[in-house]
């Protein structure tokens, strides 16, 4: 019987082939399942390296002002990840953690842990004293990944000019949003600039110290005139370049919680509004440039327009005839009706058209606004428009214009940027006459010696310009008693270099203005505060002895104030 046991015999050996056969089979099989778990590690990296290379290879370049001050940057910062199947106890693990990120929901992460997934985040950019804290745990499954965060030293100054970025350091608004177009997100997605030191620093054309009194100024006048928002510019009439721009309530792009929310709009850029009076500036400087009226033209103020039941009057009336500068300085309605009724909808919507108000603004900001044309432009549009009401322009955008008022004649398209080449953003030249531009100067200047504006004077310095209050439209309907004030001030007038707007929104009248809210009680002196402050820091000394002949060509004239 043992004999045959051990015995070869031919009829069975195709039996034994076929189980030797399936033997290695399942041998073959046992080592490929052990291989596979063996490699699971390897897989899960890989995992991990996919998950995480949008967060590590995102740098993004130092941002700073037009003086080298910092005002965005890159820091290295950790992010905590978890591959769940090598977890050992999800549940150990998830409390541990919870320990040292108490923002965590706790069930949420013992769910994400139980799983066999191969990655998973656990939370964004931990501060170091909790990466110190999760690294001692040394919790199996757990794993960081170097990031890079952007950081805003200065907090909310410049704001709505910077932007913000996302988790991944992304540019989601303003200049950040700006640059990732310019070919950032490429550059990064290629893998060519690892680090932020690899980026060359981007210079802005803003002057942070400008940028902080103007905010505290803005801040402050809030606060004591009880107004719901406040904006205001600073603009280099003579490169577009802009200074400072702010916009409240604003947020701080290191935690942009709020940016989103309907009042925190950049106001200056995106905001569009009936300017007011300011608008005058147009209004005066098309009429002298029509050559229909000369500075010494009389225009008469005594009645009101009339358009069936519809009247324009003038605020506080003189109900007398009016020279040019006259009706400047006393803002009246009626006169700056007549003169554009003058000229005609198609020489005024020419004008307009041609000092960049027909047309969106763009410019390095992303976000913008497209301003609001009557459909239907007859008279009555050309006689409310003359004085401010029924078109409404980004503040930004009536700033450019009037800033070419200023400068004798070009429009220039604003940039952020500091040291850019001008002529690519000159819009227009000559879109008025040398003589034209000195007589809105000189206007200005009496509106500041004897008009609305006589609360911006700063001593040492020679200012210039107009005042706006315009009823705000709600609901459709000018909302009696609402009003949004504005002031444009020019600084030096007579040699201009700066343009000035300062905007509040609802401020209400004190016992110190008398009950009054119009601008020349809250938007000018607040002009003037800033104006006192920062003319310094740009480089315009006080000079206490007045310009010689500031105005030669209206002296000539024998312009009415110059007698």
């Amino acid at each position: 019987m043992f004999r045959d046991l051990f015995t070869l015999r031919v009829d069975r050996s195709g039996q034994r082939l076929t189980l030797l056969t399936l033997a290695f089979i399942t041998l073959f099989v046992v080592i490929a399942i052990r291989l596979v778990w063996l490699g699971t590690p390897a897989r899960t990296e890989s995992e991990v390296r996919i998950a995480t290379s949008a967060a590590i290879s995102v740098a993004r370049p130092s941002i700073r002002d037009r003086n080298g001050d910092t005002l965005a940057m890159d820091i290295k910062s950790t992010s905590v990840f978890a591959e769940p199947r090598n977890v050992i106890d999800p549940d150990e693990a998830s409390e541990l953690l919870s320990a040292v990120l108490p923002n965590l929901d706790a069930r949420q992460l013992r769910e994400k842990l139980s799983t066999k997934r191969g990655f998973e985040w656990i939370q964004r950019e931990v501060s170091p004293k909790e990466y110190q804290e999760i690294f001692r745990l040394g919790i199996p499954g757990i794993g960081f990944v170097p990031e890079n965060t952007r950081v805003y030293p200065n907090g909310v100054a410049a704001a709505h000019i910077l932007g913000f970025v996302n988790l991944d350091n992304e540019g989601i608004a303003g200049i950040e949003k700006y640059l990732d177009g310019q070919g950032l997100r490429d550059l990064n997605g290629a893998g060519f600039a690892p680090e932020p030191a690899d980026l060359r620093p981007v210079d802005l054309s803003i002057d942070i110290r400008v940028q902080h009194a103007f905010r505290d100024e803005l801040a402050q006048a809030m606060t004591k005139f009880k107004a719901k928002a406040a904006a205001g510019l600073v603009l280099d009439v003579t490169n577009g370049e802009v200074i400072a721009l702010v916009s409240l309530p604003d947020f701080d792009p290191n935690n942009p919680v709020d940016a989103l929310q309907p009042d925190r709009i950049n106001r200056m850029n995106v905001g569009v509004y009936e300017m007011g009076s300011t608008f005058k500036a147009l209004t005066t400087a098309m009429a002298l440039d029509s050559g229909v009226f000369s500075i010494n033209s009389q225009i008469d103020a005594r009645q009101a327009l009339r358009y069936g039941r519809f009247s324009i009057r003038d605020y506080r009336g003189q109900n007398r005839v009016l020279t040019v500068p006259e009706s400047f300085i006393h803002s009246s309605n009626i006169a700056m009706g007549r003169m554009a009724l003058a000229l005609g909808p198609t020489v005024h919507q020419a004008f307009l058209r041609k000092m960049g108000l027909f047309d969106r603004l763009r410019t390095e900001l992303p976000e913008s606004a497209a301003p609001l044309i009557p459909a239907r432009w007859g008279d009555i549009s050309t006689a409310t428009i003359s004085f401010g009401h029924g078109m409404a322009v980004a503040p930004l955008q009536a700033a450019m214009a009037v800033a070419a008022l200023a400068n004798g004649g070009t429009l220039i398209r604003p940039t952020f940027m500091k040291g850019g080449e001008l002529e690519p953003r000159i819009l227009a030249r000559n879109v008025i006459k040398p003589a034209t531009g000195e007589a809105l100067r000189y206007v200005m200047r009496l509106n500041a010696e004897k008009g609305s504006a006589t609360k911006a004077s700063v001593d040492g310095y020679f200012i210039g310009g107009k005042t706006g209050s315009a009823e705000k439209v709600i609901n459709g309907r000018y909302a009696e008693g609402r009003l949004m004030t504005s002031f444009m001030g020019i600084a030096p007038v007579d040699k201009p270099r700066y343009l000035f707007l300062t905007i509040l929104d609802e401020p209400q009248g004190l016992s110190e203005t008398y009950g009054f809210a119009t601008s020349g009680w809250n938007a000018v002196p607040v002009t003037g505060a800033v104006m006192s402050r920062v003319l310094p820091l740009m480089g315009l000394p006080p000079q206490f002895d007045p310009p010689v002949q500031p105005f030669p060509t209206m002296v000539r004239l024998g312009a009415w104030g110059t007698r």
